[in-house]
């Protein structure tokens, strides 16, 4: 171990340390039935034998009779080996009370993980050499970077024996096996949060420092809990004290502005004005209930001012009109996003709640992963500093409301929820067995990791004799609400990348963006120019051919094919941009600005209408953007948008145009009846989701000098 090592490591980890790198040699000893095991994975194996008490041949005759033969292929067979024996030891070692602040069961997963990612010698060489490669070690590099103790402990702890890090997979498969550490939901997001400063590899220490952290943070909370009576309001049954803030937090209510304290519990939002001794009674919002409420982000100043970002209005039935919540901070607004993230959290956990109509342990379960979710957001928060951006966040609820197909998140969370009422209602134990779907070594599910912890969200009555074990995790393959995560997050990189392009085309004055949309919309005006051109009859003889032409077409009947040859015409152009732009950039489109304006001219733009306008044009030029996209083919959605066109042409070219426009009256009129509701709510969602994808066309603002000819 290095000097640099035990410089970070105090005397306690220096020993956990050792025994963790001494004890694959010890349990590698032993000779297990299973070929090209790695000496990380036979040591696991050992160490979950022990743990449940079984021999090796014992352990070993459990995997080949409770697996499936199609998860043990020799290719998977070793990996599928690791996690069945991590899934069975975990489960006993998340009921002890203190297993997050246990140096053993960190190593213990941590261990896990490594094996995982290298379950064999094969798959353990080739996992060297990628590591090696991408971790090069040069001291001439170390000393153009200056001293290492000018950097934080933790970036550089994960520098020192770089070999000993866990990948994304790895910790996605082991982590959720135990509620309290991660959620499938999250987990990918918890892993970026982890890893922001170690270039994507999990070192032990910033994984056992996690750990510890949202130890601490779960005793703290429970004592608050218990200590409720300091409180100016009393808890209902199962409410649970998420985080309170003493820090000057001011309430506007109206013209009244009152500091105090905010606290947050499970339920409810509760504010206490501050007094001459003490605080005053509480006012509750209650966030349970279905009132209507909003929660986002607003400004606040004084006298009205809409000047500082520092703040959450919060709006209902239950109110006369909304109340502003400020949070004090000298620099920034990550503090006001924190709590409106928890606030949001809790909100959209009972919206869930109240839309699929959860009872009893339902709800409790739903409730408990918010919960969970929140303190691990704190944990990761105050040690690490790390705040997740708009598709990064570890608060399960948001994340399913942010991410595109989101919904599909919610429903698969809901049929894991079902299929743990159903094994209460059928008494069947503590194994949740589908045919479709497999469940090998289920582990203990949020509810049931909070009342271990000593978190009573049941009552005494409702809490069942035997311990809650219904799992989310499958041996060999993911669980369908990981299967639900990841295909949200695969359609989000694309949203993302879109969203990446807005900001390049987004212009602040709103003369420019007119000046955008003027040039963007030229062929449309010059057309339109045309027809009143055409219109006024100033030159009679166009106007007489233009009006023999139309009564022509409707006389042979030929206008009903105008809609179909403009379609064709787009597809074509479109399949022709696709074909001849392949491998080249996309074209710049260049704009002529509009005439500079003196500063009294500017000053009168900031008026809130003339604010609101601009927020409306932007909008526009940037779908204005997107359509100039797939016309020009640039987007990967464009063969699939061309060749939506060409349906609608064939339809268009097959049926009559009254019935097809019979058919659009009907589907306008008929959406929101309440048979059709649900799908159409959901088709204008997928509508929107497809819409926010597409990359906007690249804009150039060009030169006063530069005269755009056409």
């Amino acid at each position: 171990m290095s000097f640099l090592e035990r410089f970070f490591l105090g005397d306690d980890e220096k020993t956990a340390t050792n025994t963790a790198y001494m004890g694959i040699e010890e349990d590698s000893a032993v000779l297990f039935p299973v070929p090209n095991l790695s000496p990380v994975a036979d040591s696991i194996v050992h160490r979950c034998s022990r743990i449940l008490m079984l021999s090796i041949d014992q352990l070993h005759q459990s995997f080949e009779a409770e697996v499936p033969e199609h998860w043990r292929q020799p290719k998977d067979y070793a990996r599928n080996l690791v996690e069945y024996c991590s899934y069975k030891a975990l489960r006993i070692e998340a009921k002890r009370l203190d297993h997050l602040d246990d140096k053993e069961f960190s190593l213990l997963t941590f261990d896990m993980m490594l094996a995982w990612e290298a379950p064999d010698t094969d798959t353990e060489s080739l996992l060297k050499e990628k590591v090696c490669s991408s971790n090069p070690e040069s001291e001439d590099d170390d000393d153009d970077e200056g001293s290492l103790f000018y950097e934080s402990a933790t970036r550089t702890a994960s520098q020192i024996d770089g070999k000993k890090t866990v990948g994304l997979e790895a910790f996605a498969r082991i982590a959720p096996a135990c509620a309290a550490v991660a959620d499938p939901i999250t987990v990918h997001n918890l892993f970026d949060a982890l890893t922001s400063c170690s270039g994507g590899r999990l070192h032990y220490l910033i994984y056992d420092k996690y750990l510890k952290s949202l130890y601490k943070l779960l005793q703290s909370m429970k004592n608050v809990s218990g200590k409720s009576n300091n409180y100016k309001f009393n808890l209902t049954d199962g409410e649970i004290i998420l985080d309170s803030d003493t820090k000057s937090v001011m309430q506007h209510n109206g013209t009244s502005t009152k500091p105090g304290r905010l606290t947050l519990t499970s339920h409810a939002l509760y504010f206490e004005a501050s007094g001459i001794a003490s605080y005053d009674k509480a006012v509750k919002y209650d966030l349970s209930k279905d009132l209507r409420q909003v929660v986002k982000r607003e400004l606040t100043g004084p006298w009205g001012a809409r000047l500082f970002d520092k703040a959450v209005m919060y709006k209902s039935d239950s109110v006369a009109e909304p109340i502003f919540l400020e949070f004090s901070q000298f620099s920034g607004h990550s503090h006001r996003d924190y709590w409106f993230s928890i606030i949001q959290e809790v909100l959209n956990a009972h919206k869930f709640i109240r839309k699929y109509k959860l009872k009893r342990f339902q709800k409790e379960e739903a409730l408990s992963k918010a919960i969970l979710g929140i303190f691990r957001y704190r944990a990761v928060k105050n040690p690490f500093h790390s705040t997740p951006s708009h598709f990064k966040s570890i608060l399960a609820f948001n994340l399913a409301e942010k991410l595109p197909k989101g919904d599909k998140i919610l429903e698969a969370l809901y049929s894991h929820l079902e299929l743990m009422q159903m094994e209460f209602q059928n008494h069947a134990g503590l194994l949740a067995i589908s045919e479709e779907m497999p469940l090998v070594g289920p582990l203990p599910d949020s509810l049931y990791a909070l009342t271990r912890m000593g978190f009573l969200l049941l009552r005494k009555e409702d809490n069942p004799a035997n311990d809650i074990l219904v799992g989310n995790v499958h041996v060999g393959k993911t669980c369908p609400l990981q299967t639900a995560v990841r295909e949200s997050f695969c359609y989000s990189n694309s949203v993302e990348a879109a969203r990446a392009t807005f900001y390049q085309v987004k212009v602040e004055d709103i003369n420019t963006n007119l000046a955008v949309i003027k040039d963007l919309l030229f062929p449309l005006s010059e057309m339109g120019k045309l027809l009143q051109f055409l219109a006024s009859w100033e030159d009679p003889f166009k106007s007489r051919v233009f009006l023999f032409s139309i009564l022509f077409l409707l006389y042979r009947g030929w206008i009903w094919y105008t809609m179909p040859c403009i379609f064709f015409s787009l597809a074509l152009c479109m399949f022709w941009h696709k074909h001849h732009n392949i491998g080249k950039p996309a074209e710049v489109f260049r704009v002529s600005p509009p005439p500079s304006r003196s500063a009294v001219e500017l000053l009168s733009m900031l008026q809130d209408g003339v604010s609101q306008l601009q927020t409306n044009v932007q909008t526009g030029t940037i779908a204005l953007l997107k359509l100039r996209a797939l016309l020009l083919a640039f987007p990967q959605t464009t063969p699939h948008v061309a060749a939506s066109l060409v349906i609608v042409a064939v339809a268009f070219s097959m049926a009559p145009f009254r019935y097809l426009l019979a058919l659009v009256l009907l589907e306008v009129y008929t959406r929101r009846m309440p048979l059709r509701k649900p799908s159409s709510e959901k088709l204008e969602r997928r509508v929107k989701e497809w819409w926010s994808r597409i990359p906007a066309a690249p804009i150039q603002i060009a030169n006063p000098e530069y005269n755009n000819s056409r």
